[in-house]
């Protein structure tokens, strides 16, 4: 946290409206397939002179690990990680899937550039808990401002979400936990958190909208459970963090209703219905 402040207030000038998105693994297939995310991607354009896209690979890692004979286990929405695990998800999610998404867009006459939390230092990996292994949580140790630059050249930078410890080892790193990072350091305007979910279910009901009281209540109560565990405490540190256009869905929405769930710091009826544009 010594670190954080310091390379942050380097870029309380840049002025950039800026959109994250991260695309969970099992939504990369249509990403990839379809040509509706990059109409999305267009559209994102009229309104953010900066997007940048974070991916996780989970279901692609779950498959090849299973191919490979490793044995597949969670801890509260974390994957286990052996160093033999930390191979496999390396390879899928920093080499194959990241490629696909770069070539997906280049093709489709984007510029973008593939990265991972590894690169220019920028950021570290400290360990979750001895249990889940080669796992860790990314803090910020290095000055963002070359994301900045690729921004401001229109490039849109893909990130996969591995990172490195202090040794040097490759360490997981959970997306969702990637991405609050990243948003904090770039000081993104807005963060979408794309699934296979369309909105977050409360008591069997998708919810428009969600409070950290909810949240927290909801985790408690059994009803958030798995992987939307971390991609909710992310929300919450977003929401702490001043970055209080969170939303959680399968589809942006091309028109001016959009589905999905938005995390809130209050309820509030103009959350029904919110434009990207």
């Amino acid at each position: 946290m010594s670190k954080l402040m310091p390379i942050i207030e380097l870029n309380q000038e840049i002025n950039m409206k800026i959109a994250v998105i991260k695309i969970s693994g099992k939504t990369i297939g249509e990403f990839v397939s379809s040509n509706l995310w990059i109409k999305i991607i267009q559209k994102l354009y009229i309104d953010f002179e900066g997007i940048i896209i974070v991916h996780g690979a989970g279901k692609n890692i779950s498959e090849w690990s299973e191919k490979l004979g490793h044995q597949t286990d969670f801890i509260n929405g974390q994957r286990v990680t052996s160093s033999g695990q930390m191979e496999v998800v390396a390879a899928v999610q920093a080499g194959l899937i990241n490629s696909q998404l770069i070539a997906k867009l280049n093709s489709s006459n984007f510029e973008s550039i593939g990265l991972s939390g590894i690169d220019r230092n920028t950021f570290i990996a400290n360990y979750l808990d001895k249990n889940l292994g080669f796992v860790g949580k990314p803090e910020l140790s290095g000055s963002v401002n070359w994301i900045i630059e690729l921004l401001q050249d229109g490039i849109i930078p893909v990130f996969s979400s591995v990172c490195r410890d202090n040794q040097g080892n490759l360490m997981n790193v959970n997306a969702d936990l990637f991405t609050e990072t990243l948003s904090l350091a770039i000081k993104a305007d807005s963060v979408f958190f794309v699934s296979d979910v369309e909105a977050v279910k409360l008591n069997g009901f998708n919810v428009r909208t969600l409070t950290e009281d909810e949240i927290i209540n909801g985790i408690v109560e059994g009803q958030i459970t798995d992987g939307m565990i971390p991609k909710l405490k992310s929300c919450i540190e977003l929401l702490k963090m001043g970055i209080n256009r969170i939303w959680i869905g399968s589809k942006i929405s091309l028109d001016q209703n959009i589905n999905g769930t938005w995390i809130i710091t209050k309820s509030e009826s103009d959350y029904g219905k919110v434009s990207i544009a």
